[in-house]
């Protein structure tokens, strides 16, 4: 980890809250393999891994919605295949996802900042409480919140500011981490300092233009290069 402690004794953040799907972990594939088997028991075309990348962000309902032909987009397909995928999904979970590479030494980095760590995902709930107790050790993140019944997706900030609530912090004391436009709106409606990862699923263009105050390729990007705007000075 050479570098990545010479970052200031001025780093102003005293939370950090991850997106999970191209953030924390790589779980395209899983999702692509899920999404496609539902699109092949019902004879839909399949999609690229890749085209995924696309596809997802926006919780599983859309995704259903984005992976169907133009001519099946009607309630009632749509309705189907959702309980379908969210079905599927169960065998395909965390078969071939993996934490990104930056993610243990970019936790490792904040923990030793004292900054508390939590999630924020449009992944159903107990799907991301799944996810991150197979791959991260017990007490890691705190609060671990996806999408609720009853609650907003992102990018309503409804459940960021939830966690700042739980964490007795102002938002301008909390860096939010994530790789999609949804994400960077989510962190500028709840007023956090929005960092874009590159490593995910969306490109820096998308990023930058939806609010991204930085973006970053690996863990020494958020350390060596972080420059807070004024208003997030101390």
């Amino acid at each position: 980890m050479s570098g990545i402690n010479e970052i200031k004794a001025s780093f102003p953040f005293k939370g950090a809250i991850f997106d999970l799907d191209g953030t924390l972990l790589d779980t395209l594939e899983d999702i692509a393999d899920a999404a496609n088997s539902v699109l092949r028991d019902n004879n839909f075309p399949t999609h690229p891994v890749e085209s995924f990348k696309y596809f997802v962000g926006d919780g599983v309902k859309v995704l259903m919605e984005r992976v169907l032909p133009e001519e099946a987009k009607n309630h009632q397909t749509i309705e189907s295949c959702l309980r379908s995928m969210k079905t599927r999904y169960l065998e395909f979970l965390n078969q071939k996802a993996k934490p990104y590479p930056p993610i243990p030494e970019i936790l490792e980095f904040l923990s030793s900042r004292q900054c508390k760590l939590g999630v924020l995902s449009n992944k159903p709930h107990h799907l991301t409480i799944r996810c991150i107790d197979d791959f991260f050790p017990e007490g890691t993140f705190e609060p671990v919140i996806g999408l609720r019944d009853g609650h907003n997706a992102k990018p309503d900030p409804s459940g960021a500011l939830e966690i700042a609530e739980k964490w007795n912090l102002k938002p301008q004391d909390i860096v939010y981490f994530g790789d999609t436009s949804t994400d960077m709106k989510t962190a500028k409606n709840a007023g956090f300092y929005a960092v874009g990862v590159l490593w995910g699923f969306r490109k820096k263009q998308e990023l930058m233009e939806t609010g991204a105050d930085m973006t970053i390729d690996n863990a020494l990007d958020f350390s060596n290069n972080f420059k807070p705007s004024q208003e997030f000075a101390r």
